[in-house]
């Protein structure tokens, strides 16, 4: 399973790099319910990871075929490298100019209203539909599911990716936890950051994923 976890890493760090979730459980942190919302937060993002991963894991005719991966797999590969570069496209048009500060969401105002269930849903919502993370747990979930594994092993893969895609979101809210407020001018400092340069960063991993996606792709089916 070290081969097929060494495979998946990338893409468990590209969804681990996800500076606007990580920057709403960062304001989570500040308001009066952190206790109890960053948590569900966190629960909700980790849950929709698993989703997806179960869901593509369930897509049939991904196994391998004679120790060489089948032609779906290319052709699913291809498909999810052609979309990761056009997200990262969108992504890099987006970016704020040199001169320019980059807006948090408007849906960030209302982090001090949320109790459990919306801070749930929204972690959820952030990690499960995100195209950003969609694609990527799909891909992690495609080379789980071609590398000739168990059925255990492909889930005790799978959890391994979900830990450490979650753990960007995890460490914030385990550290508040722990610290409590002496976290939060850190807190403060990598909220801005992310949320300044949240278009550049998803551009340069989207697109170097999707050009890697692609040259598995060709590498298959051809």
């Amino acid at each position: 399973m070290g081969d097929v976890v060494g495979e998946i890493l990338p893409f468990a760090v590209g969804v681990a790099v996800s500076p606007i979730p990580i920057a709403a459980v960062i304001v989570m942190l500040f308001t009066t319910k952190a206790r109890t919302n960053a948590p569900s937060f966190m629960a909700g993002w980790i849950i929709g990871l698993l989703v997806v991963g179960f869901i593509v894991l369930l897509i049939p005719g991904l196994e391998v075929d004679s120790g060489d991966p089948s032609t779906t797999t290319g052709v699913v590969k291809g498909l999810l490298g052609v979309l990761l570069l056009v997200a990262g496209w969108a992504a890099w048009r987006k970016r704020p100019g040199p001169s320019e500060t980059a807006e948090a969401p408007k849906w960030m105002d209302a982090i001090d209203d949320f109790g459990t269930g919306k801070s749930f849903g929204m972690g959820f919502m952030l990690s499960a539909p995100n195209p950003k993370n969609l694609l990527l747990v799909a891909a992690a979930a495609v080379a789980i599911s071609t590398s000739g594994l168990s059925t255990g092993e492909e889930v005790g893969a799978l959890l391994v990716f979900t830990l450490i895609a979650a753990s960007t979101v995890a460490v914030p809210v385990i550290g508040y936890l722990i610290a409590g407020d002496r976290a939060d001018s850190a807190l403060a400092r990598a909220k801005d950051w992310l949320i300044q340069n949240n278009s550049v960063v998803m551009a340069i991993l989207l697109l170097v994923f999707g050009v890697s996606l692609i040259g598995d792709a060709i590498e298959i089916l051809f």
